[in-house]
């Protein structure tokens, strides 16, 4: 019998995506402005210059297993206490600066200080523009009345708690909020989805995971033997990891579980 269910946050609850693009938009417009650059071309060469530099760095086998991506670089502190999360925090400003800078300069812009201005623009613009999914609130409403629910994310325990207290109305909904920054590893690792499981005092029988990415939370619940639920909402093709459920939105959850009664 299920009696948890865990979420993943980023592009499950939380609309990232949405979020990260309306912060480029922002923050590129000012470029439109000062120097006429398109701005959609301007996004695709910051975008592009900071995938290749974030995997240029040392911390970038740590930010793999950790779950950090390359955007959440262009805004993060990431002020935790941890020797690899010290090495991040030094390095993300002259990273943030240097994406900016390639990406005007691609442009055919040479102008450092100005890459500078908008790579402290960005974050900026990141932190006003929370987006939370429209049956986010009403189907944890529901499912709270009937189930115990823990968040289970990826990253860095300092940008995570930030998105929560942007978003602080979600906080109150779970048990518990695992991060693997905090834990030591990330989904896929199952040991994270056993430390929720310990947590609770729960077998992995009586409870499913929720997720957007099946390489991360689909493949790491199915490793731990914990039913997984592939929330699909941009009808995505499979890979050869295989959830038990999908599901379209997430209010489609409720006939899973109506199934698995």
């Amino acid at each position: 019998m299920i009696k948890a269910i865990f979420f993943d946050l980023d592009d499950t609850l939380l609309w990232d995506k949405k979020s990260v693009k309306e912060a480029f938009v922002a923050t590129c417009r000012a470029a439109e402005q000062r120097c006429g650059l398109n701005p959609d071309e301007l996004e695709e060469a910051v975008r592009e210059n900071a995938r290749e530099l974030y995997s240029s760095y040392e911390t970038y086998p740590f930010t793999q297993m950790i779950g950090i991506n390359p955007f959440e670089g262009l805004w993060g502190e990431f002020l935790d206490e941890t020797e690899d999360f010290e090495k991040l925090s030094k390095i993300v400003p002259e990273y943030r600066k240097n994406a900016w800078t390639l990406g005007l300069k691609q442009l055919g812009v040479d102008d450092p200080d100005f890459g500078a201005e908008l790579s402290e623009l960005f974050p900026k613009n990141r932190r006003k523009v929370p987006f939370v999914y429209e049956d986010t609130f009403q189907v944890l409403d529901t499912l709270k009345k009937d189930y115990r629910l823990v968040l289970i994310t990826n990253g860095s325990p300092d940008l995570q708690n930030t998105k929560l207290t942007i978003t602080s109305e979600l906080v109150p909904y779970f048990d518990h909020i695992v991060i693997s920054g905090g834990y030591g590893k990330g989904k896929p690792d199952k040991g994270i989805f056993e430390h929720a499981l310990s947590l609770m005092s729960l077998e992995k029988d009586e409870a499913i995971m929720v997720g957007d990415n099946l390489n991360t939370d689909i493949l790491g619940a199915n490793r731990a033997g914990i039913k997984s639920v592939w929330i699909n909402r941009e009808e995505k093709e499979r890979n050869e990891v295989e959830p038990v459920y999908e599901i379209r939105k997430l209010s489609d959850l409720y006939d899973v579980l109506e199934k698995m009664r």
